[in-house]
């Protein structure tokens, strides 16, 4: 078999084989042995590559948000007018959560290892100002952070739900938080309008 010289491609095979293994059995079910049998690689390759399985995971998750992150670029650099780019917000909601569970499952474990550990906390937080950096690019930083969350709540939700919400709910969800849709002020019962346009001028005079 060839050794780790002559075999390039070995450190992203065990990368791969790792997230795979994490997709199926939880962080807490891989092992340094589990991920060469998965990878088809020697066991002596993990030490080879990798100091340990806390220097591997933290790489494959790295390697993961940044799949996530050109999934977000590759939505949004097309998009030339606010209408575009919230149309290109609404596209990479339903790719996102249309996409394999596999995708899901390691957020998800990314999410548990970063509530307890600093170093994947730190990566989220990357992650975090890469996504807001690209929104950036078509809205106020304000309105990109609010766009952030969206999508990572409506990605979820849309996943989960056996009878998730269509592109119409999506794309109105998008417009408000953009401005683009504002919900008109609902009328005062006319005793109460009464009484407030009262304590108004009561208060001005």
């Amino acid at each position: 078999m060839a050794t780790g010289h002559t075999d390039p491609h070995r450190r992203a095979r065990i990368l791969a084989a790792a997230l795979d293994l994490i997709a199926e059995e939880g962080v807490a079910g891989v092992s340094h042995r589990k991920i060469a049998a998965r990878a088809g690689v020697p066991l002596g390759s993990m030490t080879y590559h990798f100091t340990g399985i806390d220097e591997l995971l933290l790489e494959a998750f790295t390697g993961y948000a940044d799949h996530v992150a050109a999934v977000f670029e590759r939505h949004l650099a097309g998009a030339a007018t606010p209408a575009e780019a919230r149309e290109a917000v609404t596209d990479l909601i339903h790719t996102l959560s249309e996409g394999p569970r596999r995708d899901l499952i390691l957020v998800q474990e990314l999410y548990t290892l970063a509530a307890r550990r600093e170093p994947y906390r730190a990566l989220c937080a990357r992650w975090m100002r890469r996504s807001r950096a690209l929104l950036e690019t078509h809205f106020p930083p304000d309105t990109a952070r609010q766009l952030d969350a969206l999508i990572e709540g409506f990605t979820l939700h849309r996943a989960l739900d056996h009878d998730p919400s269509g592109r119409p709910l999506t794309r109105e969800a998008v417009g408000r938080v953009t401005g683009r849709v504002r919900r008109m002020p609902t009328a005062l019962p006319q005793h109460i309008s009464v009484r407030v346009l009262s304590g108004i001028r009561h208060v001005g005079s």
